[in-house]
């Protein structure tokens, strides 16, 4: 059946794309390939049936291998800024496409190949995968899919963003909990996924007596997952591993927190055994940001010097690229340069692209009411005591996303055009704010290709399990 799946849809491919008998893709006219037939494969990569979309899947991968577009670790890059070698005068954007992924990484690409953004990672949280209802192998082959249509070439960072241990279900089934996470990091690493951040900072303890005590499941359970990733990473790949001392939204992190959380770490990681490239810390933001009772953003005090502070300190101490910075996507624009100039390493950014998609004058009223009265009537139960309509719309729109992907998806070309170009505007400037223009010689340096190849059975079998997400971090 995957056979017949995969010859049908090569027939679709217009003569762009072949398969020869013993499995190998190649591209027979990539100009024509950019066109209708990657918007196909897009497609069928999210939609089609089983055999067409493992069909799809396999043959964007090795697209991708054949382009020069490989999937790849940012850990060489940051082990070098942590060494010195890489300047700290540009921070790293790590982008979240919640809604309309395709056309949302396409609008990424369109920003930064002309500025040579090569510095640049596409992530995806444990939360976010529930709800926007898009698997890791999903969500790598729409990256790839945009990078091809735009014309892409280098690594392709794609991380999985805050594989967070829920608190309450460790407490009750510890063993449970941790195996949902090391089984979501190895579907991770099959799809691509060579960036993952695992946040067990969930776990910090404020109520004992030391910090190291405090940190002590934090750090042991982030180098149990770490030795979990490093035994799956593929053949001259060093996936990128960050760690967080600070659940984003509770009390700023320090110093005292982070060596003692990297001690601790340290201590527990078998020897010889490569660990993190980056940490992440709180400095006064929320995920999404504090809507207030008409629905607008409150104003959020980021306290830039606790960044500067503990990157030089994960920098100089410990060899890592620096911290990084979640939560900033609805920060006023202003801010934005300050991460620079304080010395972050990577930032993340996710719910401003999801409300420039809810809010574009393009985006259809009636699709919009229909989303926001599915929340209504579906997640009600989350409606808090006091928080006004506005309030709960906005925090819990994004649980709207993957009931309506196939609409979103469907959107007339027109609509989707014009919110892909707002997109643009934003990337574009995000990108200018963190200096990440010109850093596509260095991202090639110090992150070279290694080509991985793959059969089509690697994208059949079973579907991944689905899990309840609900109150894990963004």
């Amino acid at each position: 059946m995957s056979t017949e799946a995969l010859q049908s849809l090569v027939a679709e491919m217009d003569g762009s794309v072949s398969v020869d008998d013993g499995g190998k893709v190649a591209v027979q006219d990539e100009n024509k390939l950019r066109g209708a037939p990657v918007d196909i494969l897009a497609k069928k990569a999210v939609f089609g049936e089983p055999g067409q979309l493992a069909a799809a899947r396999w043959i964007l991968w090795e697209l991708g291998q054949v382009l020069g577009i490989y999937p790849a670790s940012i850990n060489g890059l940051y082990m070098a800024r942590g060494r010195g070698e890489v300047p700290v005068n540009f921070t790293v954007p790590a982008i979240n496409l919640r809604a309309m992924a395709y056309d949302s990484a396409r609008a990424v690409f369109r920003a930064a190949l002309p500025r040579k953004v090569g510095a640049l990672i596409f992530e995806i949280a444990r939360s976010e995968i529930g709800y926007t209802s898009q698997r890791p192998a999903e969500y790598l082959s729409v990256v790839m899919a945009a990078a091809i249509k735009e014309g892409h070439r280098g690594p392709l960072f794609v991380q999985g963003d805050h594989f967070q241990v829920n608190a309450k279900k460790f407490k009750t089934d510890r063993d449970g909990e941790l195996q949902a996470v090391s089984d979501l990091a190895g579907e991770a690493i099959k799809a691509g996924f060579y960036n993952i951040d695992i946040d067990t900072s969930t776990l910090v303890d404020l109520s004992c007596s030391t910090v190291d005590e405090q940190q002590r499941n934090n750090y042991e359970i982030c180098a149990n997952l770490t030795t979990f990733i490093r035994e799956r990473e593929p053949e001259g790949v060093t996936i990128s591993v960050g760690g967080e001392i600070g659940e984003i939204g509770e009390k700023n992190s320090d110093e005292i927190e982070l060596r003692a959380y990297m001690d601790g770490y340290n201590r527990s990681l078998p020897h010889g055994m490569v660990g993190l490239s980056k940490i992440s810390i709180q400095t006064g933001t929320s995920h999404g940001g504090v809507p207030l009772p008409d629905g607008t953003l409150a104003q959020v005090k980021i306290d830039f010097k606790v960044i500067k502070a503990l990157s030089r300190v994960a920098r100089q101490a410990y060899g890592m690229g620096g911290a990084v910075q979640h939560g900033a996507s609805t920060l006023p624009d202003e801010a934005f340069h300050q991460f620079v100039q304080n010395e972050a390493t990577e930032v993340h950014l996710a719910t401003g692209f999801q409300n420039i998609v809810y809010d574009h004058t393009a985006f259809p009223d009636d699709l919009r009411q229909r989303i926001y009265d599915h929340i209504k009537t579906t997640h009600a139960n989350e409606h808090k005591e006091g928080q006004t309509e506005e309030q709960f719309i906005y925090k819990t729109r994004k649980k709207g996303l993957g009931p309506f992907k196939a609409e979103l998806w469907a959107l007339p070309d027109e609509v989707r055009g014009a919110i892909r170009v707002s997109l643009e505007e934003k990337f574009g400037f995000l990108f200018d704010q963190l200096s990440a223009g010109d850093t596509v010689e260095v991202a090639r340096r110090y992150v070279p290709p290694v080509e991985i190849h793959k059969s089509l059975a690697d994208y059949t079998g079973p579907a991944a399990r689905e899990e309840d997400t609900s109150g894990l971090a963004d």
